[in-house]
Order: C-alpha cells, then structure tokens, then sequence
C-alpha cells in the first residue's frame, strides 16, 4: 500500500477517532485493554492508523497488533462460547397441542442466556465489537498488514516487516510494490522462509499433500491430506458456529415492517442457514480471493485413494474412492477404480463392508437438508435463491498416474485402469494459431511450440525502422510520468522511471499542433495493424476489440542500478491474478478478466537490460526469454497460461506499445472509441491519414 493512499474503513475511522480511540491510546501510545475487557479492534485498528500518519511508526505497530490479536480473541470467545453453551443447554423438541412450543422456546432462551454469561466478562457488550463493513472489508483484505510492514520499516524490524508484508502479499498478490518490498526483504535481511501469519493451517496442510503427491512421496502425502481433512472438518464446525452472530443479507431489510413472531425468526433463520451453506465455499477459498478452489473437499478424497493404493492400502484407498462418488457418483474414473480395489480386496475380505467416511456422509446430508430448506423458503418467504455448484468436477486432480490391472509383472493381461488427468473448463472458443499475417512485410519468428508456451507469437517488422525514429519522436512529445498509474513515476520498480501516453492523447495533441498530426497518427494506425494480425493469426471466429493501448517507456534511473535483483515489471499474467504459492491464477477483479490477448510492439534496442520473459506459474522458472528491437511484436493469449514480466532495464530508455484486447464488445476501449471518432473527423476535414497504409492491401 502506498503511504499516501488511505483504506475506505481506514478513512472512516479517522473521521470518528474521537469517539472510538482506547483510553489509554487516546493518551499517547498504549493499547492495552480495559481490565479484563478487550478493547473493540475497529478502534484499536483506528489508533493505529493515526499513529501511523502522524509517524508514530512505534505505537502504529503496537496498535495494528493489538488489532489484529483482539480480532482473534473475539472469534475464540464466542466460539468457546457457542460451543460450550451448545453442549449445555439443548434445544428441546416442541410437543403437541397449546403450549406445545414452550419447551422449544424456553430452551432457547436458557441458550440466549448462557451465552450472554458467558461473552461479557471478556468481551463486555455485543455491539462493543460490530465494526462497520468497511473496517471489516480491510481486515478481509489483510490491510492492517501493509500498515505494519511500513511501520516495521521505519522501526528496522526488518524480519517483523518481511512477514507482515508476505501475509498481506498472500492476499494481494497482485500488489506490485509490496512483491518488490518482499523480494528486497530476502536480499537485505536474508530472509528466504516468510511467514503469513494468517495462513489457514487446513489449506497449508492440502497444498504440502498435493506437493509431496505430486514428488510421488505418497507416504507424507496421506500425512498431509488427512491432517488437512481433520483441519477442514474442525474449520467447518467453526464456521457453522460463527454464522448463528448477527447477519445483514440483502433482501431481508423487510424485517421492521413484519410484527410476525414466526415470520420473523424465519426471516433470520434463513439468514443463518445461507451462512452456514455457504461454509462449504468459505473453507475453499484462499485468503482475499473470491473464488473457491473448486471440488475443494472431494479432491481430498481422489488424491488419497490414490495414494493409499501406491503405498499397498487398499481398504483406505477403497474407503476413500467410495467417499468420493457420495459427491461425484457417475464419475466414470473412480467408479473403475473402487472396482478394481474391490477386485484386489476379494478373498481377503467382503469389500461391501468397506463403508464412505462418516463425516462425508454426515456433511454432504447436511448440506443437502440445507439447500432444500434455502429452497423452500424461498418460495414460501419470496425471495430468490439459487443453489451454487459447490462440487464442481472441473476442478480435478492433475496428474497421469494409472493403476495396473493386476499386480503381477505382466499388466497386459487385463484391461488397464486410467487415472489419467481429467478434462478442465473447456474454453469458450477453440484455440487456433497459424493463420495469415495479412502484411508482406511482417516475418514470422517463433510460435507456440518454439516459445514453449500457449497462444504465442513472436513477429518481427511489424513496422520499419523510420515509423520506430518518428513514434519514438511522437513518444518524447506526449508521455506522462506515471502515466496509466495515478502519478506514480516509478510503480514497478523505484529504480525506473515509467511514462506513458494513450492514442487518444497523441491525436489530442497532434489536433492541437503540438506534435506532427501525421506522427500521432502514426500510433493510432499501427495499434490497427497490430490488432488485425493478432486477430489473423489467432484465427479468430470473432472480432477482436482495444481493450486498452498505452505507449509505455521505462529509463533507468542512474545512480540506482548496482546490484540490482529486481524486475522492470514482476511477472504477472493480464486477465487473473496470479498466485504462485497455489500454483493458481484467480480469474476475478481487481484483474482485467475481460482481457482476451495481448501485444507489444518494441521501438528501440538502445538500451540494456529489459527482455520480456514467459514464466511458468511459479512465476520463477523462465520459459523464454526475447529480447526487444525496432519492429519486433510478441503477442500472447491474456490468461494464466502465459505469466509474463520485463527484466530490469539497467541503461537507456525502453520503449513499446502495449496493447490489450478483448472478444467482449461490451469492454471496449472508450478512449479507442473517441480516437475512431476523431480520425474521422480528421479525414473530413481532408488533413490526411499517416503515411502508412494499415489496410492489408498485400495480404499474403
């Protein structure tokens, strides 16, 4: 986060610090709680906040903890709470006839005040610790972590400051400026093993079994997995006790205009129950993402059986295949695979006794009662409800392992068992590349294949050395520093200066005879020619729309380039966000999901250093590495299957025009949109088109 941008809940708090701010903050620096009472973390959070902008970097750090620890305690109390008050005071069944409903009632009123007993003496009143949805939205996105990052910093915590901005990376991880932040971490204070202080341990112990399954390590696989299925039931537990709190959903503001007793604890039940439903999908997803690892539970299930049958189990490995097809029945693979166990159980043992797992059993009829209810009163109460597909087979375990028929040392004498990798998403168009360049002059370089990727290719003259000199020329004329963000001269890197101009802006400027109008034209009919190969060579079935161009330059800054182990531009990937950690690229904002492809057409090659470079999704092992020149363009699809950065440019100024596209017409490039109108108007009024022709006169 940078220092001059404030959160919205952050914001809001300054406004009521008067109000909110612990006694003892309010005094100069304490955070303590008030006698045995915890302090409400929106107004600890709120103290730190100001501690911080008035550049007390110490007592912000001590705030911003004491925040984050009251948090935590507030969640365990209530959950020790719930859970103690659930086992001591049981909802009695309502019996028959008038008054039957007492027993009901009273025992939920013995329950209401149990819990009232038992939260005060540590949390004092409830609405001490409603904070508002802002404050809470930056808890949810990890902002209190950036705050003590900054502050650990000034302190020169550096291992203090290295972890906070890791959990705040974790979820951000499209943040560039903290990614730089951690990187220089490891190279100032050594510190190569981060910790995010907010990790959930049930998905940490899922990615380290996926990991050592996929080393073929299956013993430490079963370890992890099942460690993680024991954390995932005790989280469920947690979540469905959280959810019985307050609840604010949309389409319930109706509840003041209905006195009904039964109608309104019906309202506030179905409140409850869509919390609870939702669990499934809150336990899959990973911190500040929205959406889910799909089929997140039911993989636990694959992976094991699997790995049971590798390390000779096969009653676990038949246990968990069953447990598996309670969620997916028809799943062709695993229905031969629990054959095929079953076949190599048979003599031993009736594999029919050989049952699904419990909690699977308990927890997927549950979360059918759920929907049914979710369902039901929908119709009855009037609002809409639509059941998500919580088990969503595409997400599927990747791998090609198979199972023999038999475990003798000739496997040819009966039919083999795939549990090859199964089918993902199919995409919304089928994936072409090869078609005509449309111009003589373009020369084709390297395709996917060459460039070890997907949907790659690299071209070189694209334009000729003369339209490189005069936008190079148009380029020194219109750029901003900061250009495209906010002001922010150095946004990648502080060793680098970004400037930037739009096509709008050069027309704007040429209109006005600030620069050449051919010259800024050129920019315009050069993005063309560019679109319309990308869209040829893709052989797309539809048209391809500006998304976004932006003639970018990066110049090294002098003084600031010894021993440099940073990037001009972290790798990253243009429509998602890219995790490496989950070996994920989360296709949701604040990334361009619309963006479709992409390009980017190079200027210069007077420069050193900045070669645009294809990682795999760890973000570390490069794939191919090109080096920029006068009239070379690579162009890509937009997805996570093209993760992609610059190298630091270490002399010179690098300069290229990025160009974004999108199938979608309903995200077009305003700016785009504008420039067609003023070319237009431009040629009625006779003053001309660039020298060069973009209509492909000469295709091939």
């Amino acid at each position: 986060m940078a220092t001059g941008s404030r959160p919205w809940g952050a914001l809001l708090l300054l406004l009521l610090l008067p109000v909110l701010l612990p006694t003892a903050c309010r005094a100069g620096g304490g955070c303590a709680g008030e006698g045995g009472r915890l302090e409400p973390f929106d107004a600890l959070y709120a103290s730190g906040v100001e501690a911080y902008y008035g550049g007390d970097f110490a007592g912000a750090a001590r705030c911003m903890e004491r925040a984050l620890s009251s948090r935590r305690e507030v969640r365990a109390a209530r959950l020790r709470c719930r859970r103690s008050c659930r086992g001591q005071v049981r909802l009695a069944a309502p019996g028959p006839g008038a008054g039957g409903d007492l027993p009901f009632f009273g025992s939920v009123l013995r329950r209401a005040g149990c819990l009232r007993r038992c939260e005060e003496p540590r949390l004092g009143a409830a609405s001490r610790h409603l904070a508002s949805e802002e404050v809470g939205a930056d808890f949810q996105r990890r902002v209190p972590y950036s705050y003590l990052q900054r502050a650990y910093i000034q302190l020169n915590k550096l291992e203090e400051a290295a972890n906070a901005a890791h959990t705040f990376f974790m979820a951000n991880p499209e943040h560039m400026e903290i990614q730089q932040d951690i990187e220089n971490y490891k190279t100032t204070a050594g510190k190569v093993d981060l910790i995010d202080r907010e990790a959930k341990q049930h998905m940490e112990d899922y990615s380290a079994g996926v990991r050592h399954y996929d080393k073929e390590e299956y013993k430490l696989a079963i370890d992890f997995l099942e460690r993680a299925l024991k954390g995932y039931y005790s989280e469920d537990e947690d979540c469905q006790l959280m959810c019985e709190g307050p609840q604010r959903f949309e389409e319930h503001e109706y509840l003041e205009n209905k006195a009904g007793l039964y109608e309104a604890i019906a309202d506030h039940y179905m409140q409850v129950l869509a919390c609870k439903h939702d669990c499934v999908r809150e336990l899959a997803t990973r911190s500040g993402r929205i959406s889910p690892i799909e089929n997140f539970l039911p993989l636990h299930y694959d992976y094991l059986q699997f790995a049971y049958y590798r390390v000779g189990d096969y009653v676990k490995a038949l246990e968990c295949a069953k447990s598996y097809l309670l969620f997916h029945p028809d799943d062709e693979d695993v229905l031969e695979n629990a054959g095929y166990y079953e076949g190599l159980l048979e003599g031993t043992m009736d594999p029919d006794t050989i049952k699904p797992r419990k909690e699977a059993k308990a927890l997927l009829r549950r979360h059918k009662l759920e929907s049914h209810l979710l369902q039901v009163a929908a119709a009855g109460l009037g609002y809409t409800y639509t059941e998500p597909n919580y088990w969503n087979r595409y997400g599927a375990r990747q791998d090609e392992h198979s199972v023999p028929s038999s475990i003798s040392s000739e496997p040819e004498e009966g039919p083999r068992l795939s549990l090859a990798k199964k089918p993902m998403p199919k995409p919304d168009r089928e994936l072409k590349e090869g078609g005509p360049l449309l111009y003589s002059d373009v020369k084709f370089v390297y395709n996917s294949q060459q460039l070890n990727g997907t949907q790659r290719v690299l071209l070189d003259n694209v334009i000729s050395e003369e339209q490189c000199r005069e936008l190079h020329r148009v380029a020194n004329g219109i750029m901003l520093a900061g250009d495209g963000y906010r002001g922010k001269t150095s946004p990648h890197t502080p060793n680098e200066r970004f400037e930037g101009a739009t096509v709008l802006k050069a027309l704007k400027y040429g209109y006005e005879g600030r620069v050449p109008l051919k010259s800024a034209r050129l920019f315009y009919d050069i993005s063309e020619k560019a679109r319309r190969i990308v869209e040829s060579y893709f052989m797309l079935n539809s048209t391809l729309y500006f998304s976004y161009t932006h003639l970018v330059c990066r110049t090294a800054l002098s003084g600031q380039q010894e021993r440099r182990n940073d990037l001009s531009h972290p790798i990253h990937a243009d429509n998602c966000l890219l995790d490496p950690e989950a070996n994920e690229c989360w296709k949701e904002p604040p990334a361009y999901t619309f963006r479709d492809y992409s390009a980017l057409l190079y200027m210069n090659a007077d420069f050193e250093g900045g070669e645009f470079i294809f990682t795999e999704m760890d973000a570390k092992t490069v794939t191919a590495s090109i080096k920029p020149k006068c009239g070379r363009m690579i162009s890509f699809s937009s997805g996570g299957e093209n993760p992609h950065g610059v190298k630091a440019v270490t002399k010179g100024q690098r300069c290229a025009v990025a160009l974004w596209f999108t199938l979608d017409p309903l995200y077009r490039e305003l700016e785009r949109i504008q420039a067609d109108e003023v070319i237009a108007m431009l040629d009625q009024e006779h003053l001309g088109p660039s020298e060069m022709n973009i209509n492909p006169k000469d295709e091939l």
